[in-house]
Protein backbone atom coordinates (compact mmCIF):
# COMPACT_ATOMS: atom_id res chain seq x y z
CA UNK A 1 0.00 0.00 0.00
CA UNK A 2 1.51 3.34 -1.01
CA UNK A 3 1.99 6.21 1.45
CA UNK A 4 -0.73 8.17 -0.33
CA UNK A 5 -3.34 5.50 0.33
CA UNK A 6 -6.77 6.94 1.04
CA UNK A 7 -10.39 5.88 1.00
CA UNK A 8 -9.93 3.84 -2.16
CA UNK A 9 -7.48 1.60 -0.31
CA UNK A 10 -9.15 0.78 2.99
CA UNK A 11 -12.65 2.28 2.90
CA UNK A 12 -12.16 4.52 5.93
CA UNK A 13 -11.98 7.86 4.14
CA UNK A 14 -8.84 8.62 6.16
CA UNK A 15 -5.54 9.53 4.53
CA UNK A 16 -2.93 7.17 5.95
CA UNK A 17 0.19 8.95 4.77
CA UNK A 18 1.26 10.99 7.80
CA UNK A 19 3.75 9.50 10.27
CA UNK A 20 2.47 8.49 13.68
CA UNK A 21 3.67 11.03 16.24
CA UNK A 22 2.82 11.36 19.92
CA UNK A 23 3.08 13.86 22.77
CA UNK A 24 5.60 12.77 25.40
CA UNK A 25 6.73 13.75 28.87
CA UNK A 26 9.38 12.26 31.16
CA UNK A 27 10.67 12.40 34.77
CA UNK A 28 12.55 15.62 33.92
CA UNK A 29 9.16 17.25 33.12
CA UNK A 30 10.06 17.78 29.47
CA UNK A 31 7.28 17.92 26.88
CA UNK A 32 7.93 17.07 23.25
CA UNK A 33 6.62 15.43 20.09
CA UNK A 34 8.23 12.30 18.67
CA UNK A 35 7.51 9.17 16.67
CA UNK A 36 5.08 6.70 18.22
CA UNK A 37 3.76 3.17 17.75
CA UNK A 38 2.23 1.81 15.62
CA UNK A 39 4.24 3.11 12.70
CA UNK A 40 2.40 4.46 9.70
CA UNK A 41 3.83 1.55 7.69
CA UNK A 42 2.16 -0.86 10.12
CA UNK A 43 -1.11 1.07 9.91
CA UNK A 44 -1.00 0.94 6.12
CA UNK A 45 -0.84 -2.87 6.26
CA UNK A 46 -4.36 -2.89 7.65
CA UNK A 47 -5.18 -5.82 9.94
CA UNK A 48 -1.96 -7.66 9.19
CA UNK A 49 -0.15 -6.52 12.36
CA UNK A 50 -3.16 -6.51 14.71
CA UNK A 51 -3.68 -8.92 17.58
CA UNK A 52 -6.97 -10.84 17.94
CA UNK A 53 -9.69 -8.51 19.18
CA UNK A 54 -7.86 -5.35 18.15
CA UNK A 55 -8.69 -2.50 15.82
CA UNK A 56 -6.65 0.47 14.63
CA UNK A 57 -8.08 3.93 15.23
CA UNK A 58 -7.05 7.09 13.42
CA UNK A 59 -7.40 9.55 16.29
CA UNK A 60 -9.17 12.77 15.35
CA UNK A 61 -9.67 14.70 18.61
CA UNK A 62 -8.12 14.36 22.06
CA UNK A 63 -8.84 16.50 25.10
CA UNK A 64 -6.15 17.60 27.54
CA UNK A 65 -7.07 16.50 31.07
CA UNK A 66 -5.84 17.97 34.32
CA UNK A 67 -4.10 14.65 34.96
CA UNK A 68 -2.06 15.13 31.77
CA UNK A 69 -0.87 18.49 33.09
CA UNK A 70 -0.12 16.90 36.46
CA UNK A 71 1.94 14.07 34.96
CA UNK A 72 3.89 16.68 32.98
CA UNK A 73 4.46 19.16 35.82
CA UNK A 74 4.63 16.89 38.89
CA UNK A 75 5.67 13.62 37.30
CA UNK A 76 3.15 11.63 39.30
CA UNK A 77 -0.35 11.36 40.70
CA UNK A 78 -0.10 9.49 43.99
CA UNK A 79 1.53 6.11 43.28
CA UNK A 80 1.28 6.57 39.50
CA UNK A 81 4.74 7.81 38.58
CA UNK A 82 6.25 8.79 35.23
CA UNK A 83 9.30 6.56 35.03
CA UNK A 84 10.47 7.14 31.46
CA UNK A 85 9.40 8.61 28.13
CA UNK A 86 5.62 8.60 28.35
CA UNK A 87 2.78 9.43 25.93
CA UNK A 88 -0.08 11.45 27.43
CA UNK A 89 -3.80 11.68 26.63
CA UNK A 90 -6.90 9.57 27.34
CA UNK A 91 -9.90 11.56 25.99
CA UNK A 92 -10.12 10.59 22.31
CA UNK A 93 -12.36 9.81 19.37
CA UNK A 94 -11.61 8.90 15.78
CA UNK A 95 -12.17 6.50 12.87
CA UNK A 96 -11.62 2.77 12.59
CA UNK A 97 -9.04 2.17 9.84
CA UNK A 98 -8.27 -1.53 10.38
CA UNK A 99 -10.09 -4.45 12.02
CA UNK A 100 -8.77 -7.88 13.01
CA UNK A 101 -10.80 -10.71 11.51
CA UNK A 102 -11.93 -11.78 14.99
CA UNK A 103 -13.82 -8.51 15.48
CA UNK A 104 -17.39 -8.61 14.18
CA UNK A 105 -19.19 -5.59 15.70
CA UNK A 106 -16.95 -2.91 14.18
CA UNK A 107 -15.91 -2.19 10.62
CA UNK A 108 -13.51 0.11 8.83
CA UNK A 109 -15.03 3.59 8.64
CA UNK A 110 -16.90 3.44 11.96
CA UNK A 111 -16.59 6.55 14.11
CA UNK A 112 -15.74 5.62 17.69
CA UNK A 113 -14.86 7.01 21.09
CA UNK A 114 -12.10 5.18 22.92
CA UNK A 115 -12.69 4.00 26.48
CA UNK A 116 -9.05 4.14 27.58
CA UNK A 117 -8.72 1.02 29.67
CA UNK A 118 -7.79 -2.63 29.27
CA UNK A 119 -8.86 -4.89 32.15
CA UNK A 120 -7.96 -8.42 33.17
CA UNK A 121 -11.58 -9.65 33.10
CA UNK A 122 -10.83 -12.22 35.80
CA UNK A 123 -10.64 -10.43 39.19
CA UNK A 124 -13.58 -9.79 41.53
CA UNK A 125 -13.85 -6.15 40.45
CA UNK A 126 -14.08 -7.14 36.78
CA UNK A 127 -16.46 -10.05 37.37
CA UNK A 128 -18.84 -7.91 39.45
CA UNK A 129 -18.98 -5.12 36.88
CA UNK A 130 -16.82 -2.65 38.81
CA UNK A 131 -13.88 -2.97 36.47
CA UNK A 132 -12.53 0.46 37.42
CA UNK A 133 -11.20 -1.39 40.48
CA UNK A 134 -9.23 -3.94 38.44
CA UNK A 135 -5.76 -4.03 39.99
CA UNK A 136 -4.25 -5.20 36.70
CA UNK A 137 -5.93 -2.49 34.62
CA UNK A 138 -3.92 -0.81 31.89
CA UNK A 139 -5.28 2.71 31.76
CA UNK A 140 -4.00 4.61 28.76
CA UNK A 141 -1.91 7.65 29.75
CA UNK A 142 -1.33 6.35 33.29
CA UNK A 143 2.35 5.35 33.56
CA UNK A 144 3.71 3.11 32.23
CA UNK A 145 0.84 2.66 29.73
CA UNK A 146 1.12 4.94 26.69
CA UNK A 147 -1.73 7.36 26.11
CA UNK A 148 -3.83 8.40 23.13
CA UNK A 149 -2.18 11.65 22.07
CA UNK A 150 -0.99 10.19 18.78
CA UNK A 151 -2.30 9.90 15.23
CA UNK A 152 -2.93 6.16 15.27
CA UNK A 153 -3.44 3.65 18.04
CA UNK A 154 -4.23 -0.07 18.28
CA UNK A 155 -6.84 -0.84 20.93
CA UNK A 156 -9.20 -3.69 21.90
CA UNK A 157 -12.43 -3.36 19.94
CA UNK A 158 -14.50 -4.05 23.06
CA UNK A 159 -13.41 -0.65 24.42
CA UNK A 160 -14.33 1.27 21.27
CA UNK A 161 -17.84 2.75 21.33
CA UNK A 162 -19.67 3.75 18.15
CA UNK A 163 -20.65 7.42 18.09
CA UNK A 164 -22.55 7.57 14.79
CA UNK A 165 -22.63 11.13 13.45
CA UNK A 166 -21.55 12.69 16.73
CA UNK A 167 -18.69 15.15 16.30
CA UNK A 168 -15.21 13.92 17.19
CA UNK A 169 -14.99 16.70 19.77
CA UNK A 170 -18.10 15.45 21.54
CA UNK A 171 -16.78 11.91 21.22
CA UNK A 172 -13.64 12.96 23.07
CA UNK A 173 -15.78 14.66 25.74
CA UNK A 174 -17.43 11.33 26.56
CA UNK A 175 -14.50 10.49 28.84
CA UNK A 176 -14.91 13.43 31.26
CA UNK A 177 -18.67 13.00 30.95
CA UNK A 178 -18.22 9.40 32.13
CA UNK A 179 -16.34 10.66 35.18
CA UNK A 180 -19.21 12.97 36.11
CA UNK A 181 -21.91 10.40 35.35
CA UNK A 182 -20.23 7.85 37.60
CA UNK A 183 -20.22 10.40 40.41
CA UNK A 184 -23.80 11.56 39.97
CA UNK A 185 -25.08 7.99 39.83
CA UNK A 186 -23.20 6.85 42.94
CA UNK A 187 -24.10 10.03 44.81
CA UNK A 188 -27.77 9.19 44.06
CA UNK A 189 -28.71 12.76 43.19
CA UNK A 190 -32.39 13.06 42.36
CA UNK A 191 -35.04 15.59 41.35
CA UNK A 192 -35.22 18.56 43.70
CA UNK A 193 -31.99 17.90 45.59
CA UNK A 194 -30.08 21.08 46.44
CA UNK A 195 -26.54 20.40 45.21
CA UNK A 196 -23.23 22.15 45.79
CA UNK A 197 -20.47 21.79 43.19
CA UNK A 198 -17.00 22.74 44.38
CA UNK A 199 -14.81 23.82 41.49
CA UNK A 200 -15.77 25.27 38.10
CA UNK A 201 -13.03 23.55 36.11
CA UNK A 202 -13.82 21.06 33.31
CA UNK A 203 -14.98 18.24 35.61
CA UNK A 204 -16.96 20.65 37.76
CA UNK A 205 -18.72 22.05 34.70
CA UNK A 206 -19.48 18.60 33.28
CA UNK A 207 -20.79 17.61 36.71
CA UNK A 208 -22.93 20.75 36.66
CA UNK A 209 -24.48 19.62 33.37
CA UNK A 210 -25.20 16.18 34.83
CA UNK A 211 -26.79 17.34 38.11
CA UNK A 212 -28.87 19.86 36.15
CA UNK A 213 -30.07 17.04 33.87
CA UNK A 214 -30.85 14.94 36.97
CA UNK A 215 -33.24 17.64 38.20
CA UNK A 216 -31.21 19.01 41.09
CA UNK A 217 -32.21 22.49 42.31
CA UNK A 218 -31.00 24.86 43.41
CA UNK A 219 -27.40 24.34 42.31
CA UNK A 220 -24.49 26.41 43.59
CA UNK A 221 -21.05 26.19 42.00
CA UNK A 222 -17.95 27.64 43.66
CA UNK A 223 -14.49 28.63 42.52
CA UNK A 224 -11.68 31.04 43.36
CA UNK A 225 -11.57 32.37 39.78
CA UNK A 226 -14.08 34.98 38.56
CA UNK A 227 -13.56 34.00 34.94
CA UNK A 228 -14.52 30.39 35.53
CA UNK A 229 -17.60 31.42 37.48
CA UNK A 230 -18.64 33.72 34.63
CA UNK A 231 -18.16 30.82 32.22
CA UNK A 232 -20.27 28.57 34.46
CA UNK A 233 -23.09 31.11 34.45
CA UNK A 234 -23.07 31.33 30.67
CA UNK A 235 -22.92 27.54 30.40
CA UNK A 236 -25.83 27.04 32.80
CA UNK A 237 -27.78 30.31 33.41
CA UNK A 238 -29.82 28.86 36.29
CA UNK A 239 -26.78 27.99 38.40
CA UNK A 240 -25.87 30.19 41.38
CA UNK A 241 -22.20 31.12 41.33
CA UNK A 242 -20.19 31.79 44.47
CA UNK A 243 -16.60 33.00 44.69
CA UNK A 244 -14.59 31.35 47.44
CA UNK A 245 -12.67 33.80 49.62
CA UNK A 246 -9.80 33.20 52.05
CA UNK A 247 -11.95 32.19 55.00
CA UNK A 248 -12.10 29.25 57.37
CA UNK A 249 -14.00 26.23 56.10
CA UNK A 250 -16.77 26.95 58.60
CA UNK A 251 -17.17 30.59 57.58
CA UNK A 252 -16.90 29.77 53.89
CA UNK A 253 -19.65 27.17 54.32
CA UNK A 254 -21.93 29.75 55.98
CA UNK A 255 -21.57 32.01 52.93
CA UNK A 256 -22.34 29.12 50.62
CA UNK A 257 -25.51 28.26 52.53
CA UNK A 258 -26.49 31.93 52.25
CA UNK A 259 -26.02 31.65 48.48
CA UNK A 260 -28.48 28.74 48.57
CA UNK A 261 -30.98 31.04 50.26
CA UNK A 262 -30.53 29.35 53.61
CA UNK A 263 -30.94 25.80 52.29
CA UNK A 264 -28.14 23.37 53.09
CA UNK A 265 -27.04 21.15 50.18
CA UNK A 266 -28.17 17.54 50.33
CA UNK A 267 -25.15 16.53 48.25
CA UNK A 268 -21.87 18.33 47.69
CA UNK A 269 -19.93 17.26 44.60
CA UNK A 270 -16.29 18.10 45.36
CA UNK A 271 -14.39 18.45 42.07
CA UNK A 272 -11.09 19.98 43.17
CA UNK A 273 -9.45 17.53 45.57
CA UNK A 274 -8.22 20.53 47.59
CA UNK A 275 -8.25 20.04 51.37
CA UNK A 276 -9.85 23.39 52.20
CA UNK A 277 -12.58 22.84 49.60
CA UNK A 278 -13.38 19.35 50.90
CA UNK A 279 -13.67 20.69 54.44
CA UNK A 280 -15.88 23.56 53.30
CA UNK A 281 -18.17 21.02 51.63
CA UNK A 282 -18.33 18.99 54.85
CA UNK A 283 -19.27 22.09 56.86
CA UNK A 284 -21.92 23.15 54.32
CA UNK A 285 -23.68 19.82 53.80
CA UNK A 286 -26.90 19.11 55.70
CA UNK A 287 -27.32 16.55 58.48
CA UNK A 288 -27.45 13.12 56.87
CA UNK A 289 -26.18 14.51 53.57
CA UNK A 290 -23.25 13.45 51.44
CA UNK A 291 -19.94 14.86 50.29
CA UNK A 292 -18.94 13.08 47.10
CA UNK A 293 -15.30 13.63 46.15
CA UNK A 294 -14.45 13.41 42.45
CA UNK A 295 -11.36 15.62 42.60
CA UNK A 296 -7.86 14.19 42.89
CA UNK A 297 -5.65 15.57 45.67
CA UNK A 298 -2.61 14.86 47.80
CA UNK A 299 -1.83 11.42 49.18
CA UNK A 300 -2.96 12.48 52.67
CA UNK A 301 -5.15 15.36 53.85
CA UNK A 302 -6.82 16.52 57.06
CA UNK A 303 -10.61 16.50 57.10
CA UNK A 304 -13.22 18.03 59.39
CA UNK A 305 -13.78 14.69 61.07
CA UNK A 306 -15.97 15.70 63.99
CA UNK A 307 -18.17 17.97 61.84
CA UNK A 308 -18.81 15.03 59.51
CA UNK A 309 -19.35 12.74 62.49
CA UNK A 310 -21.88 14.77 64.46
CA UNK A 311 -23.78 15.65 61.29
CA UNK A 312 -23.69 12.10 59.90
CA UNK A 313 -22.28 13.39 56.64
CA UNK A 314 -21.31 10.51 54.37
CA UNK A 315 -17.99 10.96 52.60
CA UNK A 316 -17.75 9.04 49.36
CA UNK A 317 -14.97 8.93 46.79
CA UNK A 318 -14.57 7.90 43.18
CA UNK A 319 -11.97 6.23 41.00
CA UNK A 320 -12.60 6.67 37.26
CA UNK A 321 -15.80 4.96 36.01
CA UNK A 322 -17.38 1.72 34.84
CA UNK A 323 -20.24 0.99 32.44
CA UNK A 324 -20.90 4.67 31.77
CA UNK A 325 -20.08 5.10 28.10
CA UNK A 326 -23.35 3.85 26.50
CA UNK A 327 -25.29 6.13 28.88
CA UNK A 328 -23.01 9.08 28.07
CA UNK A 329 -23.50 8.53 24.34
CA UNK A 330 -27.29 8.46 24.72
CA UNK A 331 -27.27 11.72 26.68
CA UNK A 332 -25.24 13.51 24.00
CA UNK A 333 -27.10 11.99 21.05
CA UNK A 334 -30.50 12.90 22.48
CA UNK A 335 -29.50 16.45 23.41
CA UNK A 336 -30.05 15.95 27.14
CA UNK A 337 -26.51 17.20 27.77
CA UNK A 338 -24.53 19.53 25.49
CA UNK A 339 -20.83 19.87 26.24
CA UNK A 340 -19.74 21.47 22.98
CA UNK A 341 -19.40 24.92 24.60
CA UNK A 342 -16.74 23.59 26.97
CA UNK A 343 -14.18 23.23 24.16
CA UNK A 344 -12.57 26.67 24.21
CA UNK A 345 -9.30 26.03 22.36
CA UNK A 346 -8.24 23.78 19.49
CA UNK A 347 -4.75 22.99 18.20
CA UNK A 348 -3.29 20.66 15.58
CA UNK A 349 -1.12 17.85 16.91
CA UNK A 350 2.01 19.61 15.66
CA UNK A 351 1.20 22.50 18.06
CA UNK A 352 0.68 20.23 21.08
CA UNK A 353 3.23 22.11 23.20
CA UNK A 354 1.29 25.34 22.67
CA UNK A 355 -1.90 23.45 23.51
CA UNK A 356 -0.48 22.19 26.80
CA UNK A 357 0.84 25.61 27.78
CA UNK A 358 -2.59 27.06 27.06
CA UNK A 359 -4.34 24.39 29.15
CA UNK A 360 -1.91 24.86 32.04
CA UNK A 361 -2.14 28.67 32.21
CA UNK A 362 -5.23 30.00 34.07
CA UNK A 363 -4.76 33.37 32.39
CA UNK A 364 -5.79 31.93 29.00
CA UNK A 365 -9.33 31.25 30.20
CA UNK A 366 -9.13 27.75 28.77
CA UNK A 367 -11.73 25.24 29.90
CA UNK A 368 -11.20 22.24 27.63
CA UNK A 369 -8.33 22.29 25.15
CA UNK A 370 -8.51 19.73 22.37
CA UNK A 371 -5.79 18.52 20.03
CA UNK A 372 -6.77 17.51 16.52
CA UNK A 373 -4.49 14.75 15.24
CA UNK A 374 -5.88 14.52 11.71
CA UNK A 375 -7.76 16.96 9.50
CA UNK A 376 -11.23 16.12 8.19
Amino acid sequence: MSPSATDSANGSGVVLSKPNIGVYTNPAHDLWINEAEPTVESVQKGAEDLLPGQVTIAVRSTGICGSDIHFWHAGCIGPMIVGGDHILGHESAGDIVAVHSSVTHLKVGDRVAIEPNIICGECEACLTGRYNGCEKVEFLSTPPVAGLLRRYVNHPAVWCHKIGNMSYENGAMLEPLSVALAGVKRAQITVGDPVLICGAGPIGLVTLACVKAAGACPIVITDIDDGRLEFAKKFCPSVITHKVERLSAEDSAKRIVEAFGGVEPAVSMECTGVESSINTAIWATKFGGKVFIIGVGRNEINIAFMRASVREVDIQLQYRYANTWPRAIRLIENGVIDLSKLVTHRFPLEDALKAFNTAADPKTGAIKVQIQSLED
